[in-house]
């Protein structure tokens, strides 16, 4: 039996933080009762529930284990495949956890069918394939759906085939991730009925009545700070036609006003990354460390610490039915964190990791850990959304 006792350790509850308490781990859960096996002295240190990246792509075990070497035990992955890459990556003991979409749905002439995703099954031109192309990828082993939304009369999914894909999925049981990164596609992924809405519009802030529809459906926000931050500097040094200057700081603040005021609306919002390694993606997002850069935007965009700490852990543990994890409590998933410092006094404590645990496991750091096995052919960069 794997049982080791946590001691002397304060526990954030999702509230606030404990009193010096002891934290049983048996069989890679929270157990109660007395503690058994080894005993391991906290010093007072913070014990966080181990952190969910709600969107991440991983394409190695490199990817994977930078997650969890910074207290991402669980990666939400948006976009790979073929199936058999997350498939081998899934399982990993002592490392993340992940889940993934899979193959995503993309338009026939859009950015992303043009310079990203280079799989031909991924475009869907006709509604009546929407109920196939789901079934293929629930075959595949898809935890949930993504599609690709662009601005209006961009090349992107028709507005009927989304919904038809949407439709389709939550027949299915699957929940549906809408990427949309200007305001323009922000509307139309809530007209396609997609539960999760992922990246923020950059410049004039999402549009106040896609913010009440937000609340009033029920949608759930993951608005990638850290990415939208990276495409809005680009943008204000004169990158995509961008005029340089301002446009930089301009852009991002009317991302932080979007998560201001779904925050403010009552919209969960879930900390998401975009963390890639991909050469030819737009740019790289670093795994895991990026994920503690997101919790402080959330916070400079009007979260409390212990709101943002939620945010990557509870809330994308009840959005994405992981009901075996995101706190600590007996019978949960010993997923853990144990950082030096408050973070519900400041939220940058979170990126000084002591000690991470994986399902019970300890994770161990490897200096020059080897690549996984990577089935894909084709441009290394040609996955990335």
């Amino acid at each position: 039996m794997n049982a080791f006792a946590l001691v002397n350790v304060r526990v954030f509850d999702g509230w606030r933080l404990t009193e010096p308490t002891t934290v049983v781990v048996e069989n890679g859960l929270i157990a109660s009762g007395a503690a058994r096996g080894e005993r391991i002295d906290a010093r007072g240190a913070v014990l966080l529930p181990g952190l969910i990246d709600s969107h991440v792509h991983v394409r190695d075990a490199r990817s994977r284990d930078a997650l969890a070497r910074h207290g991402v035990t669980t990666g939400l992955d948006m976009a790979s495949w073929p199936p058999e890459l997350i498939a081998s990556l899934r399982g990993a003991t002592g490392s993340a956890d992940l889940r993934s979409a899979g193959l995503p749905a993309i338009g026939p002439d859009g950015l992303h069918a043009r310079m990203l995703v280079k799989d031909p099954e991924a475009v869907v031109t006709d509604a009546r394939q929407a109920e196939g192309w789901v079934s293929d990828r629930i075959a595949e082993g898809a935890d949930y759906v993504k599609i690709v939304m662009e601005e209006p009369g961009g090349g992107g999914l028709e507005a009927d085939v989304a919904k038809a894909i949407v439709d389709a999925a939550h027949a299915r049981g699957r929940r549906v991730v809408a990427h949309a990164a200007s305001a323009g596609a922000y509307t139309m992924a809530l007209d396609s009925g997609a539960d999760v809405i992922t990246h923020c519009p950059i410049g004039a802030p999402a549009d106040p009545a896609d913010v009440t529809r937000m609340r009033t459906g029920g949608r759930v926000a993951v608005p990638t700070l850290v990415m939208m931050k990276a495409v809005a500097r680009f943008i204000g040094a004169g990158g995509a036609g961008g005029a340089g200057g301002a446009g930089a700081s301009d852009g991002f603040a009317g991302s932080i006003a979007t998560v201001a005021a779904l925050h403010a609306a009552g919209v969960p919002v879930l900390a998401g990354t975009d963390a890639n390694a991909e050469p030819g993606a737009p740019f790289q997002v670093e795994h895991g460390a990026s994920l503690h850069q997101e919790l402080r935007l959330l916070v400079e965009a009007g979260l409390s610490p212990a709101e943002a700490l939620r945010a990557a852990t509870s809330l994308p543990a009840r959005h994405f039915s992981l009901a075996d994890r995101g706190s600590i409590e007996p019978g949960r998933r010993a997923d853990l964190l144990l950082v030096d410092g408050d973070p519900l006094a400041d939220i940058a404590a979170t990126g000084h990791v002591l000690r991470v645990w994986c399902a019970g496991v300890q994770h161990v750091p490897r200096l020059n850990p080897p690549p996984a096995p990577d089935p894909v052919t084709g441009p290394p960069g040609a996955r990335h959304t």
